[in-house]
């Protein structure tokens, strides 16, 4: 059975848009990507003492159960060159579940939909991009509708090479 996933990926250390794009090259053969959104360059979030990120989202669809598909997105970020770092600390890679499906999952290790999505101007403002019409499964809202609610203040489409 196919499921559609969509992940954000982000990057503030390095080459931010190759590591944005090697990311996405490995996610197959196990992941389809059928759609991506615009790269931006968006402000820290959380700890605001480090350099700016380049965020996207992506749907895939894959045939991987989700806590599988977690372990399998965590091997790929270590294989790509991220280090174990501090929360909301700089990262070379970071590649998050944002909905799985309309699936509402809490048991350790992962929670979908992400948690802290809805208060995250980095990941709805490229999420409505590819899902505008798609609804919170917890939230019960498009995204939207999420997009109105937090504030967009220097998220720009990224112009960089």
């Amino acid at each position: 059975m196919e499921h559609i996933v969509y992940l954000a990926l982000g990057s503030n250390m390095g080459n931010r848009l190759a590591n944005l794009k090697n990311a996405i090259s490995l996610l197959t053969p196990q992941m389809t990507v059928k759609k991506k959104s615009p790269v931006y360059e968006t402000p820290p979030w959380g700890y605001t003492d480090q350099p700016a990120f380049l965020n996207q989202v992506v749907m895939v669809e894959t045939y991987m159960e989700a806590e599988p598909l977690l372990g399998h997105l965590k091997r790929l970020e270590t294989a790509l060159g991220r280090a174990e770092s501090f929360q909301n600390g700089p990262r070379l890679i970071d590649i998050d579940i944002l909905f799985y499906d309309d699936v509402i999952l809490d048991s350790p290790p992962l929670v979908i939909p992400h948690p802290r999505l809805h208060q995250r101007a980095f990941v709805l403002v490229p999420l409505n991009d590819i899902a505008s019409d798609f609804v919170h499964p917890v939230l019960g809202k498009p995204i939207s509708d999420l997009l109105l609610d937090v504030d967009r203040l220097n998220i720009d489409e990224y112009k960089g090479k």
